[in-house]
């Protein structure tokens, strides 16, 4: 007489790998007459799987006959549990516009980066006479204001003195020197205004970032 039992469920749930005496226990079951036609089916079906349920070895021995079933512990003797990957989460559509949107822009940082120190600012500001044409610009405004200062010097020095060339030259030499004295007050208040700017930008870029 046939023992009856139900059909071991095979679904997820703890998996081991088949060993010989599993698989030896397997064949024997799926021919044991004392089995119910579903566990000979179950037995006959595991008996050709690499990893097998856990549950439904189990179910098996349990309805066998305690003198044709192995003992439970050189049953399972050199098995090993079978752990299976969960499926990995598919990115929404969204999720991976953000990343690759992401990706360019940090490709972008490191690129400028890497080329900030031989690449100019677009919003840094020209260095006062960088050029040719501002260097000769201020090179004749130079020479044109101290020409004009000796001028208005041996002027007024010969109206004042009358027509001693002596102090009508010593009157031109002043006014040249109060014309340098004029360019070179010049010149130290455009570079400071170049300073004043180029400190004024730098902090905002460092605000910026």
């Amino acid at each position: 007489m046939s023992r009856d039992s139900p059909a071991p469920a095979t679904g997820p749930g703890l998996v081991i790998s088949t060993t010989a005496p599993i698989l030896s226990f397997l064949v024997s079951a799926s021919t044991d007459p004392h089995l119910s036609k579903d566990l000979q089916q179950t037995a006959s079906k595991l008996s050709s799987k690499s990893n097998v349920p856990y549950r439904a070895i189990r179910a098996l021995w349990v309805a066998s006959r305690a003198s044709t079933r192995p003992q439970l512990v050189k049953l399972f003797s050199g098995s090993g549990f079978v752990f299976t990957s969960p499926k990995p989460r598919e990115k929404s559509e969204e999720l991976k516009t953000r990343l690759k949107k992401l990706a360019e822009i940090s490709e972008r940082n490191a690129y400028a980066e890497l080329v900030k120190d031989i690449t100019p600012r677009k919003d840094s500001a020209p260095e006062p006479f960088s050029s040719y044409k501002d260097q000769l610009g201020f090179g004749l405004h130079v020479v044109v204001t101290m020409f004009t200062g000796y001028l208005v010097g041996y002027a007024a020095f010969r109206a004042l003195f009358s027509h001693s060339p002596v102090m009508n030259a010593a009157g031109g030499i002043l006014g040249l020197v109060i014309g340098m004295l004029v360019e070179t007050l010049i010149f130290i208040i455009q570079a400071s205004r170049y300073d004043l700017k180029s400190s004024s930008s730098t902090s905002k870029l460092k605000k910026d970032q």
